[in-house]
């Protein structure tokens, strides 16, 4: 019988057609794999037809129903394997299979796919331009050069036409993956050498020969990452059933180079922007550490509950439900950890107080003292300087550089400062009470006086940790080999915390990866979130430095976002339920739809028109697991670590975005508004980039700032 591989290009037409020709692709795909190739190209039912005029004489294409075609890459080399390329209306199928062709990378030895028709018709029209252009993108490069990096004479020909980025942008839908990814990297100006390093050596097989293998079979099998295929009728019915949840913990080479080696020598960082499988490359670490040693206790970590929730549901889907495996790793917050600790070794169960009534404290210390600050500036020195620096004294406090403040004090004026400190403690010790970032602090000191709990500690979204948690992570584990694995992207830093990992025993030099690929949003939605944050710099993960943006791209393409304003909050409402109705008449499951506000409020008022147009709608907090139907409801902050094919983003007006209380005035402390500006710009663009196919921006009244201009 023979075997289906499934291309990424499938499963972006699949996702988005409606529950009939869906049902007619699974259909086809159970009849497809009941039959022996012979049956198949006799049968009459499936249609398997030839294209006339194809570039690639392999091209068939296969009945779905009276409107749908499947295009189909078929093998001629003797092999049974079979790989469905796309959906297409029936009309567009002959001409779209035509004009495509399929190569072996003579560099990764994957399969890739090129608009070869499109190409040739633009490459002579290029050539005269080129010929007058004052310089050309890639004209430092060799003809050598891009040939080892797999370039080859089509493209090659292009390449040598292409000006400028712009230009190169316009051709990316036309060029071969992986070639298309060597250029991207090229053109942001990263060295042939990093190149090969980060892009072809990664997926170029282990026991590639001198030539690439022009097998169907074998290509297929050397792509992976673009790739799946399918071995029997139950994973092709569990894959056609759930294609979107089955890309949650798929791994693709950049990934699997850091999640899959053997060891290292210390603390491992990974960063990337939103999609480039950061999450993903922490849960197959801890599959990693678990196969290799049977009694390895791993500490999967991260900062909020959600998160919590998401990794430990992500994991067992990794690891099959596996009970023995799963019985040795702890997932949780590193608040719940701390927390867990300072229980157990204390003996008795602390006792922290939420935001809100931490707030109200800070303002009672201001009012009992008369001191010349406020409540925001107190909570901040306590935060950012005492608790940062595990200062504990005044003389401590007295002689303390204050990086990252804007302010001066005197050591006059830090004593007076101090002694709002001192209130604000001693009013926590009378109420029996305690705050998170405490009990990290005496957990930290417990885990210095006792063994450490775990062999080893894996961090996601590292970069919204305070050093207070980071200094229990860091007792929480001896230092070796493998201690810590962590992930994270200060592009979406959207709580006040910054850190030198350095300085806390952390030293992560000689082992930084950064990923570049976004393989869950679109180029379109990337594009247009990433300009929330181009007006600013961002600090690197590990406060040693800066930290870019560039080279990142995603390969997928899609529609543009959407941007509106309305001139009344219900009028926004009102557009947003038939939105939501578009999106769900598409095909698209409520549970795959997010919506998210910058607060409760408004979210509550979507719910209630959502759920009064007979909208299924749940919150994200109320913690809904995977099976229940529902869109999800999440404020800006709870959306991180989630995504969603679909995502609406209400109410992002100049009055929430930035929000004023969240933002310190520059007459009390310059670079911490700054610093706050920047955080509310990374909140906003966490949201956006939850969206991996459609991203909808909506305000009523006047637009926030940060909203970039569609061009």
């Amino acid at each position: 019988m023979p075997q289906l591989a499934f291309a990424n290009s499938f499963w972006e037409s699949y996702d988005v057609l409606e529950k009939p020709v869906k049902a007619g692709v699974r259909k086809a795909m159970k009849k497809f794999q009941l039959l022996t190739v012979p049956e198949l190209q006799a049968d009459k039912g499936l249609h398997l037809e030839s294209v006339q005029n194809a570039q690639d004489t392999r091209m068939r294409t296969i009945r779905i129903n009276d409107f749908w075609r499947g295009v189909v890459l078929a093998p001629n080399d003797g092999s049974d394997v079979f790989l469905l390329v796309n959906v297409v209306r029936h009309d567009d199928a002959y001409s779209w299979a035509a004009k495509r062709l399929y190569t072996t990378n003579s560099a990764t030895r994957a399969l890739e796919v090129r608009n070869v028709v499109a190409i040739e018709q633009l490459t002579p029209a290029l050539e005269k331009a080129a010929a007058a252009a004052d310089s050309l993108l890639f004209a430092k490069y060799s003809d050598t050069v891009l040939r080892e990096l797999g370039i080859d004479d089509q493209v090659l020909r292009a390449v040598r036409t292409i000006v400028d980025k712009v230009q190169l942008q316009a051709f990316e839908t036309l060029l071969p993956e992986d070639q298309c990814e060597v250029l991207q990297y090229l053109a942001e100006g990263f060295s042939p050498e990093d190149v090969y390093r980060d892009v072809v050596g990664v997926r170029r097989p282990v026991d590639a020969g001198p030539d690439p293998d022009e097998s169907l079979a074998v290509a297929i099998a050397n792509t992976s990452s673009r790739i799946t295929l399918v071995t029997g009728p139950e994973e092709l019915a569990d894959i056609l059933e759930k294609p979107f949840a089955a890309w949650r913990v798929f791994l693709h080479p950049s990934q699997r180079r850091v999640a899959y080696r053997t060891s290292y020598g210390g603390p491992v960082q990974i960063t990337g922007g939103p999609g480039t499988g950061k999450t993903v490359a922490a849960l197959h670490r801890v599959k990693h550490l678990l196969t290799r040693s049977p009694d390895t206790r791993v500490l999967l970590t991260t900062y909020t509950n959600a998160l919590a929730a998401s990794l430990r549901e992500n994991l067992s889907l990794l690891l099959d439900g596996d009970e023995v495996l799963l019985s040795r790793v702890d997932v949780t917050t590193v608040n719940a950890y701390a927390h867990g600790v300072v229980t157990r070794l204390d003996g008795k169960s602390p006792s922290p107080v939420n935001d809100r009534e931490e707030r109200q404290l800070w303002q009672r210390v201001v009012k009992q003292l008369g001191l010349p600050w406020s409540e925001q500036f107190l909570a901040q020195e306590y935060r950012n300087v005492v608790l940062t620096q595990d200062l504990r004294t005044p003389d401590a406090y007295r002689t303390a550089l204050r990086r990252g403040r804007g302010s001066t004090l005197a050591s006059a004026r830090r004593d007076e400062l101090w002694s709002s400190i001192e209130l604000f403690e001693s009013i926590l010790r009378n109420q029996k009470a305690t705050t998170h970032l405490k009990v990290c602090a005496r957990a930290a000191d417990l885990l210095a006086g006792s063994a450490p709990t775990h062999d080893r500690v894996v961090v996601d979204e590292a970069q919204d940790l305070h050093p207070a948690q980071w200094r229990v992570l860091r007792g929480a584990v001896a230092p070796g080999s493998d201690d810590l694995f962590i992930t994270g992207d200060p592009h979406q830093r959207i709580y006040d915390s910054k850190v030198s990992l350095k300085s806390l025993g952390i030293s992560v030099a000689g082992r930084t990866y950064r990923l570049r690929i976004n393989y869950r949003s679109t180029e379109e939605i990337l594009a247009w979130s990433t300009g929330i944050l181009s007006p600013v710099p961002v600090d690197d993960l590990g406060g040693e430095g800066g930290d870019s943006l560039a080279g990142y791209r995603s390969l997928l393409h899609g529609r543009r976002p959407h941007t509106s304003g309305y001139g009344s909050e219900q009028a926004e409402l009102a557009a947003l339920v038939e939105r939501v109705e578009g999106w769900l008449a598409q095909g698209i499951r409520p549970s795959e739809i997010g919506v998210c506000a910058r607060f409760n409020v408004l979210l509550d008022k979507a719910y209630d028109k959502l759920a009064a147009a007979k909208v299924p709608v749940v919150r994200v907090r109320d913690n809904p697991g995977p099976a229940v139907n529902g869109v999800r409801l999440a404020t800006m902050h709870a959306m991180k670590g989630l995504e969603f094919r679909c995502v609406a983003v209400l109410g992002v007006t100049a009055g929430t975005m930035p929000f004023a209380r969240e933002v310190t005035p520059v007459s009390v402390d310059a670079l911490q508004h700054d610093s706050d500006l920047l955080r509310e710009r990374c909140l906003l663009f966490v949201a956006c980039t939850r969206a991996r196919e459609a991203l909808a921006v909506s305000w009523n009244g006047a637009v926030s700032s940060f909203v970039p201009q569609l061009k």
